[in-house]
């Protein structure tokens, strides 16, 4: 029998004095495993404990399934914003993904820029999408 322990399978990364933390949980009331289809949802908190204001221009994502099927979602902002952070302000957005297995994994980046027209790029760690990852709401702010 399977493991069902669960386990974070959360990310917590800090780039150029951005924080990237996600956490995913799996939908079971949105998810038909009969026919391949599983849900989960990921919480992304973007935390500047930098020195300097910066706006999110952009994103990418690399999801992979269990068969390291991968697909790439790349496009402007997060839901339809562009957060604008300055020193020790916080976002947090939820976005969802669909799974044609049972679990898989994202990671990827964010493109930043800073007042003066710089851009950096910050990492997301990889996190898992898996009914055993501890729920969103483990997703400790320090």
């Amino acid at each position: 029998m399977p493991d069902l322990t669960p386990q974070t399978g959360h990310s917590d990364c800090t780039t150029q004095g951005i924080r990237v933390q996600v956490a995913a949980t799996y939908l079971p009331e949105h998810s038909e495993p009969s026919l391949g289809r599983y849900h989960f949802a990921y919480r992304v908190s973007l935390n500047n404990v930098g020195h300097r204001i910066a706006t999110l221009r952009s994103r990418k994502w690399i999801i992979r399934n269990a068969d390291n099927e991968e697909r790439i979602v790349e496009g402007p902002g997060v839901i339809g914003e562009y957060p604008r952070l300055a020193p020790n302000e916080r976002y947090d957005y939820v976005s969802g993904s669909p799974m044609n297995t049972s679990w898989g994994t994202m990671e990827g980046h964010f493109i930043w820029e800073y007042e003066d027209g710089t851009t950096f790029e910050t990492k997301v760690g990889r996190f898992f999408l898996a009914p055993n990852t501890a729920p969103i709401s483990d997703l400790e702010y320090s």
